[in-house]
């Protein structure tokens, strides 16, 4: 049986640098490429690598609407930066008008289940536009981000969204990431400055204390261990993943 587009690139994968890791998933995955980016340091890292080299790779986001200030400033920044736009998904007017008038307009705060509900109107659905039909989803997720994102694989099949899931970054430390910023000088959000190491939505993200991890920040009135939005990791904590499709995504 011919092994799939993952098995064979995982081991070679990993003695790369970023700019080869993503310069060999494009030469060998077809189709369509998407990096879908939050703006956090690791993703302004990818980007960056993606639009210095001109890879045919599609740098995407997702605007929930409750973003920061600063998050749209460095969105800004990024385009002027390298000239390039990055395209957008909104949430659905029906849905959040629905899960507004439900929930109300900070309903999120009530309960996990509320919460998870706001994110998957503002997140998750997007995101599945976004994904659609796509060979491939490239992601700034870094397994020092948390105790949930460290069992993540640098590139598998992803069943949820039935494409290939790479994470470039995975094995990167935030230190080594801050480190290429300073060599490179792409722009970051101000707010990491702050103490805001993990941004996402401003009515869901507080900068950190000293001693806490990076991802304690995000929605900090919960005390499940796994918060996760839905993206990445399932509401049991557990990365999705599944088994790589058998003739779609076969060498011969």
């Amino acid at each position: 049986m011919s092994a799939s587009i993952p098995e064979i690139l995982a081991p070679r994968l990993l003695p790369l640098d970023l700019d080869h890791r993503l310069q060999l998933v494009r030469e060998l995955i077809p189709g369509r490429i998407v990096f879908t980016t939050s703006f956090g340091v690791e993703d302004q890292f990818v980007t960056h690598s993606i639009f210095t080299q001109g890879l045919d790779i599609d740098v995407v986001t997702i605007d929930t609407g409750r973003l920061f200030p600063e998050t749209y400033t460095l969105w800004e920044e990024t385009e002027a930066r390298y000239a390039r736009r990055i395209r957008a998904a909104y949430p659905q007017a029906e849905p959040l008008e629905k899960l507004v008038e439900e929930q109300g307009v900070n309903g999120f705060y009530r309960s996990v289940d509320a919460r998870k509900a706001c994110c998957h109107v503002r997140k998750v659905e997007p995101l599945g536009r976004l994904l659609h039909g796509v060979s491939g989803w490239i992601t700034g997720l870094r397994a020092d981000q948390s105790a949930a994102r460290a069992e993540a694989p640098m590139i598998a099949f992803d069943a949820a969204y039935h494409t290939i899931k790479i994470n470039p970054v995975l094995d990167y430390t935030r230190d080594a990431i801050v480190a290429a910023c300073g060599e490179f000088s792409f722009p970051v959000n101000t707010l990491h400055a702050k103490g805001f190491l993990s941004i996402g939505c401003a009515p869901c993200t507080r900068a950190i204390e000293p001693g806490e991890d990076e991802r304690a920040g995000r929605w900090w009135w919960e005390q499940d261990d796994k918060k996760e939005c839905g993206l990445h990791v399932g509401e049991d904590g557990v990365l999705r993943r599944g088994p790589a499709p058998k003739e779609p995504e076969a060498f011969q």
